[in-house]
């Protein structure tokens, strides 16, 4: 293999160590908030929002006055986007069945699929009010069936931001809390006097957001383990560098630590990508903080071939996976390890972040390799359940049970077995059952 770096990013120690510092933060918050509830939150507020209302759960009559505030036009386009994704959220709610069959003569066994009876739903709001991320988290937990969602959201300019929370009030959430960050994720994961704590933690943030749900999870379930957005495209030549550019710098633009990766079989695109994003990069009103992420996380990787090309996107494992080249379904049908795929150049990642339908949360720093991103079916669990409905199969399976607790030294498990063979093997017990 003859894999080249055009350009790297900051060195992995570097990245760790901003890591460690993260960690040590929040667990110092978190534990704060534990302790002191309510007044810590008010002061987590105070200090990182500037945001100390009476109550930061809003009233119905605050809710309409914020989505009053929302003009016709964004209105409409929240009600478009929320309808593709109810869509497909509902298609995916379909696709999961409850199941009941008779595995043996008299044994029925099934699984229900029942929702998480509370979840929390948290709101990216600091640089960009993340609208979007209120559709992805609260109406897909609404689709689920979820009877309890809470959604949170930091204030913007010391007030409710309009589009956010009429998204969330659209989507279904039953209890809206204007707060941020860490305080928002350990108020509602841990509780306090005055929230009632939830079951599930889910949606994007900042490092310390993602931080704050890696240390809870456990005591609450969460989505996924979920870091800065990354981004990676991989390109052929039959796109050009513009296009390229273009995609990776709109996702670098998200915050000073996001990835994004150009992998290519053609060192001219690779070389043109570079100059073209030296070009965008003194023109995009988002420059200041896309620079830096370009500047410390991006990369771009030249390959031979494009069996090169997949084994490099399947290593990163990266969160968006952008594909334009001559063989689109190839990458489909053999990547393995990613968030989500975007085929071709007609659509993009953004697409998938606020409009197409497709959920936007997704597994980052290489987590693709073991779980897909948030959907409907991450607030539903799978309960199995069984019944022996005959006497002969009472018995009958007894006898195994008897036989295989014994074989591990379980005593007590075997008598359990024991007393149904006694109780219902009417005396016909079948060869091998255990010694009365």
């Amino acid at each position: 293999m003859t894999i080249r770096h055009l350009k790297t990013g900051k060195p992995a120690a570097d990245r760790a160590e901003d890591d460690a510092k993260v960690r040590a933060v929040v667990e110092a918050t978190l534990k704060d908030i534990e302790t002191r509830g309510d007044t810590a939150v008010r002061e987590l507020s105070e200090k990182f929002d500037k945001y100390s209302p009476p109550s930061f759960l809003l009233s119905k009559s605050e809710i309409e006055a914020a989505v009053n505030k929302v003009s016709t036009r964004d209105m409409a386009d929240i009600e478009f986007a929320q309808a593709q994704i109810r869509k497909f959220a509902q298609v995916q709610r379909d696709s999961m069945k409850d199941v009941e069959v008779e595995t043996y003569p008299g044994v029925i066994l099934g699984h229900r699929n029942i929702p998480v009876q509370s979840v929390g739903c948290y709101v990216p709001g600091g640089k960009f009010p993340m609208v979007a991320s209120a559709h992805m988290s609260v109406l897909t937990a609404s689709v689920a069936g979820v009877p309890r969602i809470v959604a949170a959201a930091p204030a913007q300019k010391g007030e409710p931001h309009p589009a956010i929370i009429a998204a969330m009030h659209k989507g279904g959430a039953h209890e809206i809390y204007v707060l941020g960050g860490m305080q928002a994720i350990g108020a509602m994961a841990l509780g306090t006097q005055t929230i009632k704590p939830v079951d599930m933690l889910v949606g994007p943030g900042n490092a310390f957001v993602a931080e704050a749900k890696r240390q809870l999870y456990g005591r609450v379930g969460i989505d996924l383990f979920a870091g800065p957005t990354e981004t990676m495209v991989i390109a052929d030549e039959t796109v050009d560098a513009e296009i390229c550019a273009t995609d990776l710098l709109g996702q670098a633009e998200h915050g000073y630590n996001s990835p994004s990766v150009l992998v290519t079989n053609s060192e001219k695109l690779a070389r043109d990508t570079l100059a073209e994003i030296d070009r965008i990069l003194k023109i995009l009103p988002t420059a200041e903080t896309a620079s830096a992420s370009w500047r410390d996380y991006g990369e771009i990787i030249v390959c031979d071939t494009y069996e090169e090309m997949l084994d490099v996107a399947n290593d990163i494992a990266s969160e968006h996976v952008q594909v334009m080249t001559d063989r689109d379904d190839w990458f489909l049908q053999n990547m393995h390890s990613y968030g989500a795929l975007f085929l071709g150049p007609r659509t993009n990642v953004a697409n998938g972040d606020k409009v197409i339908g497709t959920n936007h949360t997704l597994p980052t720093k290489k987590a693709g390799r073991y779980t897909g991103g948030l959907w409907v079916g991450k607030f539903l669990k799978t309960h199995s359940y069984q019944k022996v409905i005959t006497d002969q199969a009472a018995a009958e399976i007894g006898a195994y049970c008897s036989r295989l607790c014994m074989l591990e030294g379980f005593v007590g498990h075997a008598e359990q077995a024991n007393v149904r063979v006694r109780r219902y093997g009417g005396g016909n017990v079948p060869y091998g059952a255990a010694a009365e």
